[in-house]
């Protein structure tokens, strides 16, 4: 029995990367998924595991098997506050999935189309000082390895803070137990303020507030703040009109950024005073809703992201040199820029591995080539050690990255020990791990 389809062409969410694999598999469980490895072998194929898409790397570009996890998803088990999900869950599930066990995540970022195993091994994250990325919630992974051996890990183990966040380069994650919180609710203040003030008073900011963000709108010296604050479940939620959210959500934010972006390609010269105009009118003002309302905003307009982690006290004067350079440039991406913050972590790779982190996120809209402008932001990046997100555009290789993170070589070392035969490869991996 074949589990492994003919291939067809794959394109990723931002339109930034496509591949054609030779074949695509779907199981449905994990033993199958241990076939589809067997097989993979057999045939001299390399095997790369695929969620949503939403990666804007070629992380998850083969011209082997592309193995499709989406029907391993689901609720698996529940101990407490920890819930085993199927690899292949999405983060828009979850609150269905865990409402009726009163649980919530942590922490999340602002979008939920992710699986949880795209999302944890490539260090997805959200903000807030003292909260670390998705991958920081997991206590145990399991994975089909390189010899189609079935490994479970915990935390504690020798293996987890390299399996926890792998890139996909150490075998196929097939579950995840995520140690959860009761669910709450959070209240969300959001407003226009000055971009000298946020910024000089970033420190504070993130001291003084659960989970605190700004968006930087080149051309404007203003800037949109959220401030969310956790709150008791049994809060009252704000009574909004589900109309007014809907213009909020899909018409402002989706749908006059769309046309912003689209007017700004064949006339530059009207971006910087609809930024301006942006800065003010994106923001909601004041409300009260579940955890996941709160984090989460829809996103329909396509976008190309680059995102880097920089030490969380060099955040105000790397974007000064941000400003500085968008000015020298001329450029006025129609795009905001967005700011967060995260607590240090312990896991290998994670972009906050053994520093409290700060990090900006530029995006260009999808038609548009970002290579200028990610370059001359990039370079800004480098300068201050910065590390990029896996899952987002940049053009670090190994050298470099070798040298930004302190367990570099401890990770190697594991693929290395789980795939010596690089049956996980793909040609982003080997540039950001080594072609060895």
């Amino acid at each position: 029995m074949t589990l492994l389809g003919p291939g067809t062409r794959w394109r990723n969410w931002g339109r930034s990367e496509s591949s054609t694999p030779r074949h695509v598999a779907r199981p449905t469980s994990v033993d199958e998924v241990v076939e589809v490895v067997r097989q993979a072998r057999e045939r001299g194929l390399t095997v790369k595991p695929i969620g949503a898409g939403h990666s804007f790397t070629a992380i998850a570009a083969t011209d082997g098997i592309q193995l499709d996890i989406s029907a391993i998803d689901g609720v698996l088990a529940v101990d407490g506050n920890l819930v085993t999900l199927g690899a292949g869950t999405n983060l828009y599930q979850l609150p269905a999935l865990l409402g009726p066990h009163g649980l919530a995540l942590a922490n999340m970022g602002d979008i939920d189309r992710q699986t949880i195993a795209g999302a944890t091994s490539t260090g997805t994250h959200g903000t807030g000082k003292n909260f670390g990325g998705l991958a920081t919630q997991l206590r145990a992974v399991t994975i089909v390895t390189a010899d189609a051996t079935v490994l479970h890990v915990t935390h504690g183990d020798e293996l987890f803070p390299a399996i926890a966040l792998g890139l996909g380069a150490l075998g196929v994650l097939v579950d995840v137990t995520v140690e959860c919180v009761p669910a709450f609710v959070m209240r969300a203040v959001e407003r226009a303020e000055p971009f000298d003030l946020v910024t000089g008073e970033w420190q504070q900011r993130i001291d003084g507030a659960d989970h605190f963000e700004f968006y930087v709108f080149p051309g404007s010296d203003l800037v949109s703040t959220k401030t969310n604050t956790r709150m008791h479940n049994d809060t009252v939620r704000s009574d909004k009109s589900a109309v007014k959210d809907w213009i909020e959500d899909v018409v402002v934010n989706n749908w006059a950024l769309a046309a912003m972006c689209n007017l700004g390609m064949v006339a530059p010269v009207v971006t910087p005073p609809l930024n301006r105009l942006a800065a003010k009118v994106s923001t909601k003002g004041e409300f009260t809703g579940s955890s996941h309302d709160v984090f989460v905003s829809p996103r329909t307009t396509r976008f190309k992201e680059m995102e880097y982690n920089i030490p969380q006290e060099a955040i105000p004067d790397a974007l000064r040199d941000v400003q500085g350079a968008l000015a020298k440039h001329r450029l006025t991406p129609s795009f905001p820029i967005e700011v967060r913050a995260a607590a240090s972590d312990d896991l290998w790779l994670s972009t906050a591995s053994g520093r409290e982190s700060g990090y900006i996120a530029f995006h260009r809209y999808f038609r548009e080539d970002p290579r200028h402008y990610f370059g001359l932001m990039e370079e800004i990046m480098v300068a201050y050690g910065g590390r990029p997100h896996w899952g987002k555009i940049h053009t670090r290789d190994a050298d470099y990255l070798s040298a930004v993170y302190p367990r570099f070589a401890d990770f190697v070392a594991v693929r290395d020990r789980l795939d010596p035969d690089r049956l996980f490869r793909n040609a982003y991996l080997d540039r950001v791990l080594g072609a060895n």
